[in-house]
């Protein structure tokens, strides 16, 4: 176990609140004046950990805190000698989701990405459909529009989380039918939703997580969000983004190379965080 006194992981979780606050201090203040985003409200709506939660620093495990009763009450921790760190008993419990987690992580990093969906998925979410997942912002190309892009490209999704919310028109015109018993073989690394998940895969194991990679990985997921939006079939100029037009080639091809620049910046994380879950597993033991 590596033991922290106060003078070192004080002033940690300090910078790591201070750095969090930086990142989610607009949606609390549009939260407090009861305004929405089409945009970043998805990191706290969609994903299930709150804000109070995202500011708690956690060192990981394998780490003592001395002093740190703030911590002893806390799920996942206990008191040891010396200090307070997470418990054995809680990454028994756990282990299974730490498991798959990494089964997961190795899968998806072990393949090739795939750069060709165009981020259809969220036009496939309102095809033929009347309702509209954002409500207030329009349609870039309208109904009809938005219809016809669906109709002229290939649907190639292979997140299951985001093709469940197809319409039931879109979903026969995907390439592959998509279950969850399937992810482990589907999930692939240029896709911006496998990315985005790592945030949440790392908020499920916290705290045996370190905070520094959960917000690593939430940066990450702020910056997939936004090439999301921005190549989706809504106008969203109205809140400063330039949309990336992918009914057009020279769109696809600016979705492309920001797809694969994203999948770059997430593989170092997918193995951080398969690195971290197989020394859980180890720490388990047989």
């Amino acid at each position: 176990m590596n033991v922290l006194d106060a003078s070192e992981w004080i002033p940690r979780r300090d910078r790591h609140r201070a750095r969090v606050s930086a990142l989610i201090g607009p949606h609390l203040e549009r939260r407090d004046r009861g305004a929405t985003h089409p945009v970043n409200d998805f990191l706290f709506t969609y994903y299930s950990y709150r804000p109070n939660q995202l500011l708690r620093w956690h060192a990981g495990w394998g780490t003592v805190l001395a002093g740190a009763d703030e911590y002893a009450d806390l799920r996942g921790y206990h008191r040891a000698d010396g200090g307070v760190t997470v418990d054995p008993e809680f990454l028994r419990r756990r282990a299974d989701t730490v498991a798959f987690t990494a089964r997961l992580m190795e899968a998806t990093g072990g393949r090739p990405p795939h750069l060709s969906c165009f981020g259809l998925h969220e036009w496939a979410m309102v095809y033929r459909s009347e309702e509209v997942r954002h409500g207030g912002v329009p349609l870039r190309l309208g109904a009809g529009g938005t219809d016809s892009v669906v109709e002229s490209l290939q649907l190639r999704c292979t997140h299951y989380d985001a093709y469940r919310f197809f319409t039931p028109a879109a979903e026969p015109r995907n390439s592959v039918p998509l279950t969850r018993a399937d992810q482990l073989g589907r999930e692939q690394p240029g896709c911006l939703h496998a990315s985005m998940d790592l945030y949440k895969y790392c908020y499920k194991l916290a705290p045996m997580i370190d905070s520094d990679l959960t917000v690593d990985c939430f940066e990450l997921a702020l910056a997939a969000r936004e090439l999301d939006m921005r190549a989706s079939p809504y106008d969203l100029s109205g809140y400063g983004y330039t949309p990336i037009p992918i009914e057009t080639p020279h769109g696809r091809a600016e979705y492309v190379r920001e797809q694969a620049a994203l999948a770059a910046r997430a593989a170092p994380l997918r193995a951080a965080l398969h690195d971290r879950c197989r020394r859980l597993l180890a720490a388990v033991g047989p």
